[in-house]
């Protein structure tokens, strides 16, 4: 089973482009979506013991949690300790049935693939990009965001040209979503994993 790892910078546009995956019939883990679930489950009573008050009929309050770690680096830092582990081990039994289904080629979408070695886990990657410009307007578009938040979470992500650098395919999310769709299937093919072969 092949293993593609599906990365990129805020607002450089990775979850249309894992949803062109998904339409392509690709079986695509969201890490952003795992913690979700982790912080309606499981992540919940250990994250209330870490940051105690964040959490609402047992279910992580991401507006409070948000508030209590945003502006300490430390305070962050030991939530990352916290829910890392297990975003890895939810990804991880992803693999694992994916390969029990016959899966030819899975993608791992992971918006800190390289910050966190998870690369080590892929057979190669893809970088979505966009140009500065777009990315800003994009981001600065999203509801609650701020300059100083954006400065935050930029600050953990490695630049976009050392991400383009490491990756084995680029794709350019500023030419629309057609342009997007025509780049996967053109990674699926040199892959031999286009929509429509038989992945038993």
């Amino acid at each position: 089973m092949f293993v593609l790892g599906l990365t990129g910078s805020i607002g450089m546009g990775k979850t249309t482009t894992a949803a062109i995956f998904r339409k392509e019939g690709i079986p695509v883990h969201d890490s952003d979506a795992a913690v979700h679930r982790l912080y309606e489950g499981k992540a919940a009573p250990i994250i209330e013991r870490a940051f105690p008050g964040v959490t609402r009929d047992g279910v992580v309050d991401r507006a409070l949690l948000g508030a209590r770690v945003r502006d300490d680096p430390a305070a962050m830092a030991r939530l990352e300790q916290l829910i890392h582990p297990l975003v890895r081990e939810d990804r991880a039994a992803f693999v694992r049935e994916a390969a029990r289904a016959g899966e030819r080629l899975i993608v791992l979408d992971v918006p800190l693939l390289f910050e966190t070695g998870a690369d080590r886990e892929v057979d190669a990657t893809v970088v979505v990009s966009a140009p500065e410009a777009v990315q800003k307007q994009r981001v600065c578009q999203r509801p609650g965001m701020t300059a100083e938040w954006l400065a935050v979470i930029m600050s953990k992500q490695m630049p976009d040209a050392e991400k383009r650098r490491r990756a084995q395919f680029v794709i350019d999310t500023s030419k629309g979503t057609a342009a997007a769709e025509n780049q996967v299937r053109g990674i699926l093919r040199a892959l031999g994993a286009a929509a429509g072969a038989d992945r038993s």
